[in-house]
This record gives C-alpha cells, sequence and structure tokens, in this order.
C-alpha cells in the first residue's frame, strides 16, 4: 500500500517585497524562473519517493503566479511520471491579484489545478499601501470574479488582521465583504512584525503605532463571531471554512504526516527527518544545474520533540488532540504525562476537554503560544 504524501514547491519570485514579508523570496530575479523551473523539475526526479501516492500539491511563495502557467504544467508533468498521483489530489496553487487574469487562470485550471489561495490581505487602499502590496482592491475583487469564471469552485482568501491604527469598524465592514465575496475557506493571520521588515523599521522609528494586541484579539473573536452566519466553521487556530473545503493539504502539516518540500528554502518532513534546502537561490540553482541535491540541513527529531509537536499541532485544530492517538503513537497517557501544565491552562480558561480530545478553548486560541510553550521538552 502507497504512503500518503504531502508536496509542497516553493516558488521565491516577487515583483517586490511586501512590508511585514521575512519570507525567503526575490525581487528583482524574475530572469532565472526558466532555470529554477529547470532546476526543480531535476529535484522531484532526484527525490522521487516509489512507494509513495501523492494526495496533495500546493504551489507556495513568494508569488507562484509570476510563473507562465506552461511552467506551471511542466511541474505537474514532472511529477506524474515520478509519483503516483490520486485522482482526487488537492491541488493548490497561490496568486496575487494583480499577477492573473481569465486566460491565465482558465489554463490552469485546464492543467490540473483545483484550488487557488488568493493574497487578498484587506480590502482597504490605505491598509494595502501600508503593507506593500502591489495590487488594489478592485484588482482584489476582480480576481475573485475572474476566478471563478475560469470554473474554479474551491477558493481560498488570506487576510490580516491585527494592522495597527486599524479602526474596529472597518474590520467588521471588512468581515461583511469577505461574507459576500462567497468564498469556500479564509485564511486571517494576525499580523507578526518580523526583524528588519519595513513596518519593523517605521515602528521602530514611531512613525508608525505598534501593533495593538488587544485591537487584534477584538478582530480575532469579531471573526469568530461573524464568519459561520456565512456557513464557515472555524476549523484551525487562523482557518474557517465551508464544510468539506478545509485545506487537506495544511492538514498534512497539523497531522504530521510524511510531505515533500521541493525549491530553495523548502522543508520536508520524511520518517523521523525534518529536512530544509539552502534558503540561497544561487548555490540552488547551482547544485540542480549539475543535476546535485542543493545543500540541506537535517534534523533528526527525537521521541520528545515528536511527542511535544504532536500536541501542538493537534491543539491548533479545533477538534484537538485526541487522546487515543498519543496514546497509540506514544504509548502514554497523554493527562498522566501532562498532568501538571493541563491542569495550570485549565485553571486559566485556556485548555478544556471535549469528549476523548484535549482542545484549546476559545480563549486559549488567542494565547496559544502560553499553551503550547508548556508541551515543549
Amino acid at each position: 500500500m502507497s504512503t500518503p504524501l504531502a508536496v509542497y514547491i516553493h516558488v521565491p519570485f516577487c515583483r517586490s517585497r511586501c512590508n511585514y514579508c521575512s519570507f525567503v523570496s526575490f525581487s528583482g530575479r524574475q530572469s532565472d524562473i526558466p532555470n529554477y523551473v529547470a532546476a526543480v523539475a531535476h529535484e522531484i526526479a532526484l527525490r522521487a519517493v516509489t512507494d509513495a501516492a501523492i494526495t496533495t500539491i500546493y504551489f507556495g511563495g513568494g508569488t507562484p503566479s509570476l510563473l507562465p502557467a506552461g511552467c506551471i504544467g511542466q511541474l505537474l508533468h514532472v511529477l506524474r511520471n515520478h509519483y503516483q498521483i490520486t485522482d482526487d489530489a488537492e491541488i493548490t496553487m497561490e496568486a496575487n491579484p494583480g499577477t492573473i487574469d481569465l486566460a491565465y487562470l482558465t489554463e490552469l485550471r485546464r492543467l490540473g489545478v483545483n484550488r487557488l489561495s488568493l493574497g487578498v490581505q484587506s480590502l482597504d487602499a490605505g491598509e494595502l499601501k501600508l503593507l506593500g502590496r502591489v495590487h488594489t482592491a478592485n484588482e482584489a475583487r476582480a480576481a475573485i470574479t475572474q476566478t471563478k469564471q475560469a470554473g474554479f469552485d474551491n477558493i481560498s482568501l488570506d487576510f490580516i488582521y491585527g494592522l495597527p491604527e486599524r479602526p474596529v469598524k472597518l474590520w467588521e465592514k471588512m468581515l461583511s465583504d469577505m461574507q459576500e465575496l462567497g468564498m469556500q475557506h479564509l485564511s486571517l493571520y494576525g499580523l507578526t512584525i518580523e526583524d528588519g521588515t519595513t513596518l519593523q523599521k517605521r515602528i521602530k522609528s514611531g512613525e508608525l503605532s505598534a501593533v495593538d494586541n488587544d485591537s487584534a484579539a477584538t478582530e480575532y473573536e469579531l471573526a469568530s463571531e461573524m464568519l459561520p452566519s456565512a456557513g464557515l466553521s472555524q476549523y484551525e487556530i487562523s482557518n474557517w471554512a465551508l464544510p468539506g473545503y478545509e485545506s487537506r493539504h495544511n492538514n498534512s502539516y497539523w497531522r504530521r504526516t510524511q510531505y515533500i518540500g521541493l525549491g530553495v528554502a523548502a522543508h520536508s518532513f520524511l520518517g523521523s527527518q525534518r529536512i530544509a534546502n539552502t534558503a540561497s537561490l544561487d548555490k540552488y540553482l547551482s547544485h540542480l544545474s549539475q543535476t546535485q541535491l542543493p545543500p540541506q540541513t537535517i534534523e533528526n527529531i527525537d521521541h520528545a520533540t515528536a511527542l511535544a509537536e504532536s500536541i501542538i499541532l493537534g491543539l491548533r485544530l479545533n477538534q484537538g488532540v485526541s487522546v487515543d492517538d498519543i496514546q497509540a503513537q506514544f504509548g502514554i497517557d497523554l493527562y498522566e504525562r501532562f498532568a501538571s501544565p493541563i491542569e495550570e491552562c485549565s485553571s486559566y480558561g485556556l485548555l478544556e476537554r471535549h469528549g476523548n480530545a484535549l482542545r484549546l478553548t476559545q480563549r486559549g486560541r488567542l494565547l496559544s503560544n502560553e499553551v503550547f510553550w508548556r508541551f515543549l521538552p
């Protein structure tokens, strides 16, 4: 029987770097795209796992929609040549409004991409400028319309909450707009200020207010209150979906199933190892041009770390972590092994028992890191 496998392909090219971004991405290097696609094709062949069946494929970035549709088709073709891909495989591609049109989207759909994740982030012109996004709110709405016209019926939108100086009424209006857009999936991410980003520099200089944690919490709670009226149920800390439209690819991460990452800075989880490709685009291209694997770092995951990861990732899901699953995988009683942190977090209203699962409360989702670190070895 084939082992289920998720595949992530990192596309590290952007027109320009967003003001909040700390991901591995490169602006001004789009001329490297043909060589990069050829390099990823070589990596697919070199790292093929013959006894695996691919159940999900995810093109992430960066801005994958900067790749011509033919390049996406080329990589899917190479994957099909080296792997078994299940008939119902979820194939997701991230795309930015302003980089796509109807013809491009129609071709993606023909090639087999069946899920789109659009990086909208905001529907307010001032906020888009603050974030350094290259699209307008009108372009975002047009992209959503075109995505539907191209035949996509599994569409996810990304938004950011907790922006400095955002009036809560603006966020409330945006949540209403999200519901009216009729999407199957929403991902809402709290703004984090990363070192070296433009936003961090502006906040440090006093030009911009710092993120207000109380305001961010209010926005998160408002989303939790409003989105169910559109049929969108929260299934993970940052994700809401119509029934049956939960992200199968991301679920593979949260459930610690096997996945392989292809491309510069991509990560894999195979067996008991976590493997990270080099973050240097030049090194990646150089090695694979010689049909050699790129430089990698390998972390061997011990029993204690695997247990902690299983608990923490499971707690991200609304259904929580199954006591039976922990018993089956690790041979321990979750409530006995972690009696003290569970009791402490429960007394603070952050954790609760639900049937045979331990899960975060609504308050716990707001303060999840206060829970997670207590389970680390």
